[in-house]
């Protein structure tokens, strides 16, 4: 299929349906996508070429997507028989026996998965960059990174390899890559998208999986194939009032919206990306929504405070299941330094600190979700920065303390909607003058995906990103 990149998911199952293409068509057309752009973007780092022609001879499930070439990030999601390194040299032997639960529905919904994505080191930072896979690169421009820590994915995605790839996102990983490389990127509500029984509860919720796409209804379809309640799930959601394939063609409405580039530490942004900002909130009211700037106003420095002893925790806890599954204790060299510094500085929160600072959270997230009581929609930019060359944030080479103060600067806004568990997308709609995109962030009250949906296929249709092309493409 010469034209293949060019249709996104649903559009090549279509075709599939109507007999106008076979599922080994596509199939062999994202093989030699693969083939001719990853020496470049290091995006794939695992392939099973072969497993996926098989599977593309059918039968496959008469879902939306049925013969859609898929990748699926490689980290926390077990495919039968393919390795699962978590972008780690301690995990690089680990090879799963059977799909994950979200495999399982991923497969329902007739994609046909071919190999794994790069991914930073267990996920960690907004940068694919590891000593066991390598940096990963943005097809916009390869000297500059993808985003992390679904990088890979993203990288994929936007050089058409794939029309959409699992992502995941625990303080920005699926929004921050979507903006690096010029994709929707949607997360979704905490439990959302059930990975249980055969996942644990990652974080404590700041953790989701869903899809980087190319275009809304990408992802609207596919979270209606796999955001489906779980029997048993702890923490049901309610239920929505129509599929998000009906709600990208309902129109909005006159929304609400407050917007402001207020960071946790108070510091400006680029001024480029301060220019992209306001020429959004321009763009809103001139499609008739209530636009104002203002900022959410909660207490950044408690916040913060209280997530530190429960993300370490949460770490700690996550890597004694894969010790438990290595069968011993990581040596120093097989992890990255911010890694491990992270593993030990978990190791000495006690349980009443991680309680108390859990505590503190639930307490303070009550001032994040109060907002929207009064505002449908929050907009901020994902980024405070243009996108950064690969190395700038290098979690391999610096100290832990210097990538920290990198990633707070170029990724300021997106961790308070992991912690409140709010949906929160990235959209494409601006480009900076060095021809990188600039994504916006537009946040949406509890459980209420249907809200930023109507409003991204408006601006979808209002500001279509569509036509834009990267360097590295199909």
């Amino acid at each position: 299929m010469h034209d293949y990149s060019e249709h996104d998911g649903v559009a090549l199952g279509q075709m599939v349906a109507k007999g106008e293409v076979t599922p080994l068509e596509l199939v062999d057309a994202a093989i030699d996508r693969i083939e001719r752009h990853n020496g470049t973007l290091n995006a794939v780092v695992h392939t099973a070429y072969d497993e996926a022609r098989e599977r593309a001879k059918g039968p496959l499930p008469d879902g939306p997507f049925k013969g859609v070439p898929f990748l699926i990030k490689d980290l926390g999601m077990p495919v039968a028989g393919w390795p699962r390194t978590s972008g780690s040299r301690f995990a690089r032997h680990i090879v799963d026996s059977e799909d994950g639960g979200l495999t399982r529905r991923y497969r329902e919904s007739g994609v046909v998965p071919l190999g794994k994505t790069n991914t930073p080191e267990y996920g960690i930072t907004g940068t694919t960059e590891s000593a066991l896979l390598g940096p990963c690169r943005n097809p916009w421009n390869p000297a500059h990174i993808s985003g992390g820590s679904s990088g890979g994915a993203a990288s994929a995605v936007a050089a058409g390899i794939v029309p959409m790839a699992h992502a995941s996102d625990g303080l920005g990983s699926i929004r921050i890559p979507a903006a690096c490389c010029g994709l929707v990127g949607l997360k979704v509500n905490r439990d959302r998208v059930p990975n249980l029984p055969d996942a644990y509860d990652y974080a404590a919720g700041f953790v989701v999986d869903h899809v980087v796409t190319r275009t809304v209804r990408d992802s609207a379809v596919m979270l209606d194939a796999t955001g489906i309640p779980e029997p048993g799930s702890p923490y049901a959601l309610p239920a929505k009032a129509r599929p998000y394939a009906e709600e990208i063609e309902t129109s909005p409405g006159k929304l609400r919206i407050a917007w402001s580039s207020e960071t946790a530490n108070g510091r400006p942004i680029d001024p480029e990306i301060q220019a992209a900002l306001e020429r959004t909130a321009t763009l809103l009211k001139g499609l008739g929504h209530e636009v104002v700037e203002k900022g959410l106003g909660i207490d950044y420095r408690a916040l913060y405070a209280a997530r530190g002893p429960v993300s370490g925790a949460n770490f700690a806890g996550g890597m004694e299941r894969l010790i438990d599954l290595v069968g011993r204790e990581p040596e120093q060299d097989e992890l990255e330094p911010l890694t491990w510094a992270s593993l030990k500085g978990g190791r000495r929160v006690t349980g009443a600190q991680a309680f108390r600072a859990l505590q503190d959270l639930r307490a303070l997230n009550r001032f994040t979700l109060a907002f929207f009581e009064d505002w449908d929609v929050y907009l901020c930019p994902v980024l405070g920065t243009p996108v950064p060359e690969v190395g700038f944030i290098d979690p391999v080479n610096l100290e832990p303390k210097e990538v920290n103060r990198r990633q707070g600067k170029v990724f300021p806004f997106t961790p308070p909607m992991n912690f409140s568990g709010q949906p929160s997308i990235s959209l494409p709609l601006e480009v900076d003058s060095g021809g990188l995109p600039i994504g916006m962030m537009f946040s949406s009250r509890y459980a209420d995906e249907a809200t930023l949906f109507r409003l991204a296929a408006q601006l979808e249709k209002e500001a279509p990103w569509k036509g834009r092309r990267p360097q590295v493409w199909g």
